[in-house]
């Protein structure tokens, strides 16, 4: 099937190809167009020297869907935060994070979030729409033009619910996968888990990581922390990330960020390794970021230790994921696309 979106970011090797066809041009025109937008980040046809002149300024300012940096801010430890600029004037937030060995992109697939996480940042910001997947697509390939290095891992834990932008996000993977060349277990999709979604996910058997948004060992907590949840019990919720272990036979990460005193204590600690023993998972533990809309406090390193040992002691895999660019207010939970400091 041929794509009718206009722009030519997020169109396959074969779509290119029919579209140059389209103007006018020979075959192999779509195999340079396809190189020039995914390994050397056109940001227009003008860029493309090797298409003939006349045909460029035939062509115009034909969208090739890539937006523009708005702001950019470098935190301490050399995470990046970008405010991107797409056509209708809205503006969404990527993240660059860099180490020795790989540089991260954690990407938006949503501008705003409908989802309203209690301690979370980008859901008091609210709801515009969903991203199309050359938005999505061209947060990676800005932040490997900035960085000016190639980009090996992506988590979709930026602005947004993944899993309500399902088409768009499948689309994205397949892209970063086949077009980018990056590897399907080096991207991660996070969901605060919707009914029926997780299963659907599942059915398209990617190699992709998948966590979930847990945050609370009881309903009533997750409830008071994740609205949506009154509609999706977490006993429902874990069978269907038992359901996704057998469809795909990859594990599930299940992330829990540590409010003081709200979520963080051994009996919390106790019900959590009660759901999740057995389970083909791991944990991560995220100590709370704060944001200037919430009151939460973040738990102390022996608090978050503690619980830690609680859940090994119980045979549950476990780690801390200190996030990182709290400096620049990009880390989890802190996104907003309004706030730069």
């Amino acid at each position: 099937m041929i794509s009718t979106e206009k722009t030519l970011l997020g169109k396959s090797l074969e779509e290119l190809t029919h579209w140059v066809q389209q103007q006018g041009q020979p075959a192999y025109r779509g195999k340079q167009l396809h190189q020039w937008l995914y390994q050397k980040g056109a940001r227009s046809l003008e860029e493309i020297s090797v298409f003939p002149k006349l045909w460029r300024n035939q062509l115009g300012n034909y969208p090739v869907g890539r937006s523009k940096i708005n702001y950019r801010i470098i935190s301490p430890d050399a995470t990046r935060k970008y405010l991107l600029s797409l056509d209708d004037g809205l503006i969404i937030e990527a993240v660059g994070i860099p180490t020795t060995k790989r540089l991260t992109v954690c990407v938006s697939s949503q501008v705003g979030c409908p989802i309203a996480c209690d301690f979370c940042a980008t859901g008091k910001r609210g709801y515009d729409r969903n991203l199309k997947t050359h938005e999505i697509v061209d947060q990676v390939l800005t932040v490997q033009e900035d960085f000016q290095r190639r980009v090996s891992h992506v988590v979709f834990m930026g602005m947004g619910e993944p899993l309500l932008n399902l088409e768009a996000v499948i689309s994205a993977v397949k892209i970063l996968n086949q077009d980018m060349h990056i590897s399907q277990r080096s991207l991660t999709i996070s969901t605060v888990g919707l009914p029926q979604k997780i299963i659907r996910l599942a059915n398209h058997n990617l190699q992709v990581t998948f966590a979930v948004s847990l945050h609370a060992s009881n309903q009533v907590l997750r409830e008071k922390l994740i609205p949506s949840a009154i509609s999706y019990p977490i006993k429902q919720l874990l069978e269907d990330c038992r359901q996704y272990i057998a469809i795909t036979r990859r594990r599930v990460t299940f992330e829990y960020i540590l409010l003081e005193g709200v979520n963080d204590l051994p009996k919390h600690a106790i019900e959590l390794a009660n759901h999740l023993r057995g389970f083909q998972s791991h944990v991560n533990l995220i100590p709370y970021n704060p944001i200037e809309e919430a009151n939460y406090k973040r738990p102390n390193q022996q608090k978050t230790q503690n619980f830690m040992n609680v859940l090994q002691q119980h045979k549950i895999a476990v780690s801390v994921r200190y996030s990182r660019g709290l400096g620049a207010n990009a880390a989890c939970g802190q996104l907003q696309s309004s706030r730069l400091f």
